[in-house]
């Protein structure tokens, strides 16, 4: 299954640091729900709505690689689940083959996905249209797929180490 990722600002709310790349996925609404709970987005040449309220958001992600895209648009991601959001997304798409996943990065539009097969794995793939700013903040609060820590916490307590 393929899935797009956009960047989000930090802030701060109930005293706990939101993340600084924002990754949502949102699934494809049915025409008739409630207007309030989705938003219209151009996808594969069809303007289609899409659930507000994200399936799988950053705060899901266990860890995650990067690699180039093959179109030569940045960088893709290869995401790993944590196992909450693993039975959660295999529910969603085993029961919405044929819909829409749709994947955002700071709310910005990165990649849709057509659902064909359910994702028992916990692995979402975002195949393009990340930036290596945005691989780089995401190093600083995820670790990548086999390291224990995030990049970026290693290198701030080599500094402290130093200081």
């Amino acid at each position: 299954m393929l899935l797009a990722v956009l960047p989000l600002s930090t802030a701060v709310a109930g005293g706990k640091k939101e993340p600084e790349v924002l990754l949502t996925f949102h699934l494809q609404a049915e025409e008739g729900d409630n207007p309030k709970m989705t938003f219209p987005q151009l996808t594969a040449g069809k303007q289609l709505v899409f659930r507000r309220l994200p399936e799988v958001g950053t705060r899901d992600i266990a860890s995650f690689n990067a690699f180039p895209s093959r179109d030569g648009d940045g960088y893709g991601l290869l995401l790993q689940l944590k196992p909450g959001a693993v039975n959660r997304i295999s529910a969603v798409t085993n029961m919405s083959q044929g819909r829409w996943l749709l994947a955002m990065v700071n709310g910005r539009t990165a990649d849709a996905v057509l659902i064909d097969k359910p994702v028992n794995d916990g692995q979402l793939v975002i195949w393009k249209g990340v930036s290596e700013a945005e691989v780089a903040q995401l190093d600083q609060s995820i670790p990548r797929i086999g390291e224990a820590k995030p990049r970026g916490a290693a290198k701030k307590a080599a500094a402290k180490k130093k200081d």
